[in-house]
């Protein structure tokens, strides 16, 4: 037995190291075999000592694995095994909520099982595993009885109600995530109890009673840690990473998994940047005094000249977003902002002299819970004073700055900014970190070349590696691409909906199974749903349209149980959808799926490549096109026995120059062409 090169020796089982090790787990008719009876995979053997090898070194590892490969196992058992015997933390983010919940109740227990069945794996089988999720989704009891007990100062009668309703439920639930509590409480009054406040430490708050107190210590001593991309990259924002040269991601000695990859550069771009909403600044003011209730936090122990300033922040608030909404946003939802200092500071200023107010009253207020209330309002109103002052000023000349309207109605003003290119933001969070980083996915490649992919994120330089899905498309996927299809145009035609509707008709009745339509906008998918309804209301297919009635995994879950129903998403469904068998059978794409290139980020991004001497279609838009259209054509074969039919509506694939590279990722080499004359003999032509 070699030596364990583990940072604490000590924690180390007497076992081979962890690329030996592997090598015995994955093997033809290895210890995954003989304990669980699963078939050998040589793409997963090939991706799991790849990945051993990247974590015993502790570099970057880039890695394509196709649908079938077997990729969660292929990083968490040699990630298991590190964690243990090194006695380091384990971190896994994914994209999708689906996955994670994969990987929790499913894949995490072969692994276990894996361990418990083989004696020289048993010194493994007691690792913990820990789901993190962030603290405003978490019950803050200490936040609760403080809002109970001040309710006749801060809350009106209805939010009296929903306080009360929390509280009965906090006696019977056990994690405190507010995704258990139905109907979900306003916002409003979620804002004054949940743990996203400097109140909610553990001087103040116990374990025992605190719902993210307790969750933070089941973190502190698990192994493997799951979480999502927005979470990780929104502590990474925040400054949640080890201190100086200690390696290490989010916790000291960490290693990081990033699944579902190829939403990696998008997610983390909306985290590098400023996102402030009229809605946010107006709910924190109030929180502090609102002149109309005449309640608040500062109704308790501020002066009549504190009280005066929040009133004044909220009025300029209001002048100032109206001025945004006026200026960027009166005729479109999203508008870039090109020229500094478009607008004056005064509502910096005022917010500056609230900042300081708020921290003097802090030191006065002899009330530990109420000046700890103060202090978390302040911390949150400096940086919005930071963030305007950046939108205002432009002075980032890294970054791309524009106003968009957001929330339920999308009516409410906010202000955004992102990077440019995230690439060199990566490589300092990611890459420069002295710890091993795993990014893995499906589609990372062009063709057989991970160049654009490498050059998103900042990882040039760093090992990449592809294996293709073991599946046998050829034989289990049937493609039709329709030749008539009318290219798309910037005002819809009556036209196109009446193709759409009728081709689509057709098309839905061609499998007995269910039929999965992608969108790549929510316009066509509105347009186009009811009608469809309409036109099938006689037949036993239901019609799940994204956005209407289900949330996005009520969808998934209906939709399966039909087992021939119809479900039309847009951009969130073209990945993460895991369906195997009969119940989704075909999949049709409506259109190639290109990016708006008039959002402020595109056009940014486009100038930028233009002064580099780079072609934005060819080295951008192009090749996220092709990776989104992967993911939309992996939806339909999801296990070796699953086959199906891929339609495709876009006859842009035989009349644009760019049509090459999308027929060239096809799952198999021939497809069918069929247009409104001949569709019938095709579809029912055998091969």
């Amino acid at each position: 037995m070699q030596a364990c090169t583990a940072t604490h020796p000590s924690a180390c089982p007497d076992t081979p190291d962890l690329q030996t090790l592997t090598e015995e787990i994955f093997k033809p008719k290895g210890l995954l075999h003989n304990a669980l009876n699963l078939e050998f995979r040589p793409e997963q053997s090939t991706m799991a000592c790849s990945v051993a090898q990247g974590f015993t070194e502790e570099t970057p590892l880039l890695f394509e694995a196709g649908t079938g490969v077997g990729k969660s196992l292929a990083y968490l058992i040699p990630g298991i095994l590190k964690a243990v015997q090194e006695e380091r933390p384990f971190v896994v983010s994914t994209h999708t909520k689906s996955l994670q919940e994969q990987i929790l109740t499913q894949d995490l227990e072969l692994c276990r099982k894996l361990f418990q069945s083989t004696p020289e794996l048993e010194p493994f089988q007691d690792f913990k595993a820990a789901l993190l999720v962030g603290r405003g989704n978490y019950l803050c009891t200490t936040r609760l009885a403080q809002a109970l007990q001040s309710h006749i100062d801060l809350f009106p009668s209805a939010d009296q109600q929903e306080l009360e309703r929390i509280a009965q439920w906090a006696e019977t639930t056990e994690t405190g995530l507010i995704e258990e509590l139905m109907p979900q409480p306003s916002f409003n009054v979620w804002n004054w109890v949940h743990a996203d406040s400097t109140t909610c430490n553990p001087k103040r708050c116990s374990p025992k009673t605190c719902f993210y107190q307790k969750a933070r210590i089941k973190q502190r001593k698990a192994h493997v840690i799951i979480l999502n991309h927005s979470l990780l990259f929104s502590l990474i924002s925040a400054g949640q990473n080890p201190e100086g040269s200690t390696p290490g991601i989010l916790y000291p000695e960490d290693f990081l998994v990033l699944d579902e990859a190829h939403t990696v550069p998008d997610i983390a771009r909306d985290h590098f940047g400023v996102r402030i909403s009229a809605a946010g600044i107006f709910l924190t003011l109030k929180m502090l005094f609102n002149p109309k209730r005449n309640k608040g936090i500062l109704t308790n122990c501020g002066s009549t000249d504190d009280l005066a300033a929040v009133t004044m922040a909220l009025s300029e608030a209001e002048a100032f977003f109206d001025a945004v909404h006026e200026r960027f946003l009166e005729k479109k939802k999203i508008s870039r902002i090109s020229e500094p200092d478009w607008i004056d500071t005064r509502f910096c200023n005022t917010l500056k002299n609230l900042i300081q107010r708020l921290a003097s009253l802090t030191q006065r207020t002899s009330n530990e819970a109420l000046a700890e209330e103060i202090q978390n309002q302040c911390k949150r109103l400096q940086g919005y004073h930071s963030g305007l002052l950046r939108c205002i000023t432009l002075e980032e000349s890294d970054s791309v700055f524009w106003a968009e309207t957001s929330g339920k109605n999308t009516n409410i003003p906010t202000l955004r900014s992102a990077p440019i290119d995230v690439a060199s933001y990566l490589e300092k969070v990611l890459f420069a970190r002295h710890t091993s980083v795993l990014l893995t996915s499906a589609t990372l490649a062009q063709g057989n070349s991970m160049t654009h992919f490498c050059e998103q994120v900042g990882a040039q330089g760093f090992s990449h590696f592809i294996e293709k899905s073991p599946f046998d498309f050829e034989r289990n996927t049937q493609i039709y691409i329709a030749t008539d299809a009318p290219d798309p145009s910037p005002r819809e035609s009556r036209l196109d909906t009446d193709y759409l509707l009728d081709t689509l008709s057709f098309c839905i009745e061609q499998v007995s199974g269910g039929t999965l339509i992608l969108f790549t906008s929510y316009a066509d998918m509105y347009r186009i749903g009811p009608l469809l309804e309409e036109r099938l209301v006689s037949s036993p297919r239901p019609v799940f349209i994204q956005g209407k009635r289900y949330s996005r995994h009520e969808l998934i879950q209906e939709f399966k149980k039909a087992g021939n129903a119809v479900l039309l998403g847009t951009d969130s469904f073209w990945t993460g959808i895991d369906i195997p068998g009969a119940a989704l059978s075909q999949v049709i794409i409506t259109r190639l799926p290109f990016e708006n290139p008039s959002h402020p980020i595109k056009q940014a991004f486009h100038e930028w490549l233009r002064l580099k001497g780079g072609n934005p279609f060819m080295d951008i838009t192009l090749p996220e096109a092709l990776i989104k259209f992967r993911q939309g054509l992996g939806r339909l074969v999801r296990n070796k026995a699953d086959t199906g039919i891929i339609t495709l509506l876009d006859g842009r694939l035989f009349r644009k120059s760019y049509g090459k590279y999308f027929l060239d990722v096809l799952p198999r080499q021939g497809y069918r062409r069929f247009n409104e004359a001949n569709r019938e003999l095709v579809f029912n032509s055998s091969d």
